[in-house]
């Protein structure tokens, strides 16, 4: 089982107990020992300090700490390459010497080197190892207890006609529609998110930008024109150029431009936008 103080699969904050011809032996609060090999040693490492490692199987699947940092840790979703395929199952990238294991039972697809699957990093407390998951239905819950703006953390996982499905906090499913994307978006990216809507069946609306947050374009477009002096991008401009520089639609912009100018803040003529004097 993953222990309270030893986590496998994650980042571990553990003391240096003791110097042997394999490594350094590091002690949880619990009392329990792992091996940092000498490979991962670096020189102000001493006995009695504290320092951050990651857990993971060794080739014998005995629990081993390393320095190095994989692509995603227990419980995340991700996207993965196979790079290896048995009798049993795949082989995936998750940037450690050991690759992760996901069994043909963890999967609907017939996969083959080179692939990317998406799947979630789970415990198996049988072999008391770490495999990878990639039936994406029983991994997800309906969302629940999440209000309008509330900021979520989101994995971008495929392009769709609408837009972009999104994992959502490693649990639910989620939307970014096309039209309210004001931003260079790929799969695989890691992104802030804001949530628009929960829908019935417990998927969620996303957005890039809290909803409704005029004060804030009004903000960026102030400080910047304080920063710049001032700046050709006006209400007249193309609308790709305003999102290229502001990460908002034309109509956000606008009203935010127009708000500062009845404020007596900025004032816009001769096609530029210039801190009023």
């Amino acid at each position: 089982m993953i222990e309270e103080y030893l986590k496998l699969g994650s980042l571990n904050r553990l003391k240096i107990s003791k110097k042997t011809p394999q490594g350094l032996y590091l002690e949880a609060l619990d009392g329990d020992m792992v091996l940092l090999p000498n490979r991962y040693i670096e020189d102000n490492m001493k006995i009695g300090d504290e320092i951050e490692v990651f857990i993971v199987n060794d080739s014998e699947d005995r629990y081993v700490a390393t320095i190095k940092k994989p692509k995603y840790e227990y419980g995340e979703f991700g996207i993965f390459e196979v790079v290896g395929k048995t009798d049993f199952g795949y082989f995936v990238d998750f940037g450690m010497e050991k690759d992760l294991f996901l069994p043909f039972g963890n999967t609907n697809k017939n996969l083959k080197i080179g692939d990317k699957v998406i799947g979630k990093i789970v415990y198996d407390e049988k072999s008391d190892r770490l495999l990878l998951d990639a039936k994406l239905s029983r991994n997800l819950k309906k969302a629940k207890n999440y209000e309008r703006n509330d900021e979520v953390k989101v994995l971008i996982i495929a392009k769709t006609p609408l837009g972009y499905k999104c994992i959502v906090d490693d649990m639910y499913e989620g939307m970014l529609f096309d039209n309210e994307i004001f931003e260079d978006v790929r799969v695989g990216q890691k992104k802030k998110a804001f949530v628009k809507n929960v829908r019935n069946d417990g998927k969620l609306d996303l957005s890039l930008q809290k909803i409704g947050s005029r004060d804030d374009v009004k903000e960026k477009v102030y400080n910047t024109l304080k920063e710049w002096g001032e700046m050709k991008i006006t209400t007249k401009s193309n609308p790709e150029d305003i999102k290229k520089y502001f990460k908002v639609s034309k109509k956000a912009f606008k009203s935010a431009v127009n708000e500062l100018i009845k404020e007596g803040k900025i004032i816009q003529e001769n096609g530029k936008i210039k801190i009023q004097s």
